[in-house]
């Protein structure tokens, strides 16, 4: 059936042929009455000595014909000869009718010489040559030149010739281009004005050529008329030059625009990748259209056709509409090994073309080009696929589908940002009461219903804008947005916990669920931080006090006395070296070899007994001793790298860094001299940073970033996956590793491993980056994890953080008699490993144990 789109179309092409065979037969019938016109009057005077003029001059036109350049404009050919300079040479020896005779004879031999030809298009040249002839000729004898075979004599006047031959190469020009230009618009279908300007140079440079050769050769003529016999070589050489230049024209001309199409093609986006290489490839090879099919092994085939302006279908082969043009040029859509496969490019043609060799060189260019953009589009659009995909579980618990405690801190610092607006603001923490108890008693299937059901329940009792979370455990969250006043938050958590007291329908058994809360409203300053410290002050008082909920008090809490008191210590812990290093080794998932070390701080407080880094690194912080809190990790850091290298085992050493450190320009420096005084090469240190913490601050430590990057230190991102802003940190920080959080190891399951564990690996894969799983505790989730394609990993499976002449002494001992290693490989040297077959289909190959 028909479309309306094809049948306008064909309408137009009825329309356009029309006028095609309209315009040829006014240039047949106006060719029809010059011929008669030239006949009569030759026959009033015509001799023998005429007949070989006009055989010689014939024999010239037809062999100038012969020497054209032909420019292909779709399936059209649009053809350059240097016949202009046989017409005037025949203007300045011979009467206009016989100049009219003599462009016929040459027009119609050259033309019957070549292949057949198309009626129009044989009809069209013949009757084009004969009144370009007679309109040059005319233009001659209207300024009073006589022809030389017909002057007494033979006399030569060079002012008369002269005149004469420049007006009749401006009446040739400008009637060739007359009749021409209309004729191969209609046929191609391109604006008359750009094939007025289409190699307009080369063109004139021709015609030029052709009336000082006619001058010259009259000139010559006069001398000696055997002189005239160098014409045919100077048509020739006239011949070269304007066909190099036309080639030189378009070779360039074509590589600008290729060029042009690669950059273009350089996008992101599918639909606009597809649609700039049809209107690209239409103008490059003056296709009439340009057909692209697309198959990807995830998705429908896709066909995407059009023009240079315009694209008029997109969508699935089987709807596509017939084509307009019939002659078709194909080539697949490989890569440049031809080792990928993605569709077809298709040229299609009014009329049979033959594309020369420079043609498809840059055809296989092209679709060789459009092939990577294809896959890059592709890979980009499964990687906004991932970034969904972890910013989903990211900001998720997988089992009650609530937000987890990630998602709670973002959506608190948006509110809390824009108190004002929004009103007070209010954190409830609830911890179920003997929850423990359902476990150990039903089990955990029956728990985790429990625990659904509680976060229903939760869900449903509260506002459009308040936010519910669970963080972990039997341990939910509630941020209640919008209060009108602080004292309105006891109420709401009263309201909430209320939802829980009707007794939970568990197979046949009412289950009752007790719970405990505390609740507090935003603070002035410390952010979601310390909402969240106060609401568990107030929570761990309800649950001591027996109480359902309590409400923050500062009189009660001592916590903030202990910072400020931890901050008046810190000068001397740092004098006195009371912080210390312990080492986790990372450990190759695959052999148990030792591959690094993470550094982990604490600091032995002489009253308070060691404290870690959450404990104190606020205080560091705002007490103006990071710097030397920073020197000293560093240098306890690297004195064990050193040490571990010259003892045989070079391992890198991973520190983590506070965010703050990262905003001291000279920051690089410091560790360029400390790695430059232990002689350690860069590539031994690993600077750890965690995405969450400095996203907000990436516009200034980039700077810092770049400089480290560049000095070789390789640089790690902690706790992948935990932030909905993980793949935009790792898009602007140039890592070499990406670690993934203990909390989605922790929650591994053999039957249905982590989406973002899954994903981090294969992202991880596809950027050449070393992924690290944290938390590794059980043999179970090694070997998932390795099956999965995780490389390496910490955790207390292989050892737990010790101070560094331990790890030392575990990696002399090694394991099974191989020092270096913390844990027995997972499969023997030389044993040939089955790979899961969902391992096996990502990787493509087998891979061999050792």
């Amino acid at each position: 059936m028909e479309s309306e789109h094809d049948g306008t179309r064909r309408d137009q092409d009825d329309v356009t042929n029309r006028r095609l065979w309209r315009l040829v037969g006014l240039i047949v019938v106006f060719a029809s009455a010059t011929f008669a016109w030239a006949v009569y009057r030759a026959t009033s005077h015509f001799s023998t000595d005429d007949l070989i003029v006009a055989l010689v001059l014939s024999a010239l036109i037809a062999i100038a014909q012969r020497l054209r350049v032909d420019i292909r404009v779709g399936s059209t050919r649009i053809t350059l000869s240097p016949v202009s300079a046989a017409v005037l040479i025949c203007v300045a020896f011979a009467d206009p009718s016989i100049v009219v005779l003599t462009a016929f004879l040459g027009a119609t031999a050259a033309w019957l010489l070549r292949r057949r030809q198309p009626t129009v298009k044989l009809l069209f040249n013949i009757g084009k040559e004969m009144l370009t002839a007679a309109g040059a000729a005319g233009a001659a004898a209207f300024v009073g030149l006589q022809p030389l075979l017909d002057a007494p004599n033979h006399e030569f006047h060079i002012r008369s010739t002269v005149l004469g031959l420049l007006a009749s190469a401006l009446a040739y020009g400008l009637l060739d281009e007359a009749i021409s230009q209309p004729l191969f618009s209609l046929a191609t279908r391109t604006p008359i004005r750009r094939l007025l300007l289409m190699h307009l140079d080369a063109r004139l440079l021709g015609r030029a050529g052709a009336l000082v050769l006619a001058t010259a050769t009259i000139g010559l003529y006069s001398v000696n008329p055997w002189l005239a016999t160098v014409v045919i070589p100077s048509v020739y050489a006239i011949y070269l030059t304007s066909a190099n230049r036309v080639r030189h024209r378009e070779e360039n001309e074509a590589w600008q625009r290729l060029a042009q199409a690669t950059d273009e093609l350089n996008a992101v986006d599918l639909n606009k990748v597809l649609a700039t290489a049809v209107r690209r490839a239409a103008g490059i090879f003056s296709a009439n259209e340009v057909e692209v099919e697309v198959r990807t092994p995830d998705g429908p085939a896709r066909v995407v056709r059009g023009n240079s302006e315009m694209v008029s279908y997109d969508g699935p082969p089987a709807g596509a509409p017939a084509p307009r043009s019939s002659f078709v040029v194909p080539i697949a859509l490989e890569s440049y090994q031809g080792d990928a496969d993605l569709g077809e490019l298709r040229l299609r043609f009014d009329g049979e073309v033959k594309l020369r060799e420079r043609e498809r060189y840059t055809l296989r260019t092209f679709a060789a080009a459009l092939c990577t953009a294809v896959r890059n589009a592709e890979t980009f659009a499964e990687t906004e696929r991932l970034a969904e995909s972890h910013a989903r579980a990211a900001a998720q618990d997988p089992l009650t589908q609530l937000a987890n405690r990630r998602r709670l801190l973002q959506y608190g610092t948006e509110v809390l940002s824009n108190v004002p607006a929004r009103g007070v603001a209010a954190l409830l923490l609830i911890d179920l009461n003997h929850f423990k108890e359902v476990n150990d008693t039903l089990g955990h299937a029956a728990g985790d219903r429990v625990l659904i059901d509680v976060a229903k329940r939760l869900a449903g009792a509260v506002q459009e804008d308040d936010l519910v979370a669970r963080l972990g455990g039997d341990e939910f969250a509630v941020l209640f947005v919008g209060l009108s006043a602080p004292a309105v938050a006891e109420a709401r958590a009263h309201t909430v916990l209320g939802a829980l007291a009707v007794p939970i329908d568990l197979d046949n058994m009412r289950i009752s669920v007790e719970a405990s809360g505390g609740v507090a409203t935003a603070p002035s300053t410390g952010g979601m931080g310390e909402l969240l410290r106060r609401a568990d002050v107030a929570m761990y008082q309800a649950k001591r006090d027996g109480q359902r909920v309590v409400a923050y008090s500062h009189a009660r809490d001592t916590a903030d006395v202990g910072s400020l008191t931890l901050g008046g210590d810190l000068a001397r812990a740092v004098a006195e070296q009371q912080f210390t290093v312990n080492f986790q080794p990372i450990v190759d998932l695959g052999t148990g070899e030792a591959i690094a070390a993470e550094a982990l701080t604490r600091w032995h407080h002489p009253d308070r007994g060691d404290l870690t880094p959450d404990r104190f690194l606020d205080a560091v912080e705002r007490s103006g001793q990071l710097g030397a809190f920073a020197d000293a990790v560093l240098d306890q850091a690297l004195a064990a790298a050193y040490e571990w290298g010259q003892a045989g085992f070079p391992i890198p050493v991973a520190v983590n860094v506070s965010p703050r450190s990262l905003l001291d320009p000279g920051f690089p420096e410091a560790i360029q001299r400390r790695l430059t005084a232990r002689r350690i090469p860069p590539e031994f240190l690993v600077i750890e940073l965690t995405e969450s913490v400095t996203l907000s601050q990436l516009e200034v430590v980039d700077e810092v970033l770049g400089t480290l990057r560049a000095m070789g230190v390789r640089l790690a991102l902690d706790d992948f996956g935990t932030g909905y802003s993980s793949l935009a940190t790792l898009a602007r920080v140039p890592v070499d590793e990406l670690k993934i959080d203990r909390g989605f190891v922790s929650e591994l399951d053999l039957s249905a491993p982590s989406a973002v564990v899954r994903s981090t690996i294969e992202l991880g894969r596809s950027l050449n980056l070393v992924v690290v799983a944290e938390g590794v505790e059980t043999e179970d989730q090694r070997m998932q994890l390795w099956e999965l394609g995780c490389p390496a990993g910490q955790g207390h499976l292989f050892a737990r953080a010790m101070p560094a002449h331990r790890l030392l002494a575990a990696l002399h001992r090694g394991c099974g008699g191989r020092p270096g290693t913390l844990a027995p490989p997972l499969h023997e040297q030389g044993t040939v490993v089955r790979m899961p077959l969902n391992r096996r289909s990502r990787l493509g190959q087998t891979h061999t144990g050792g």
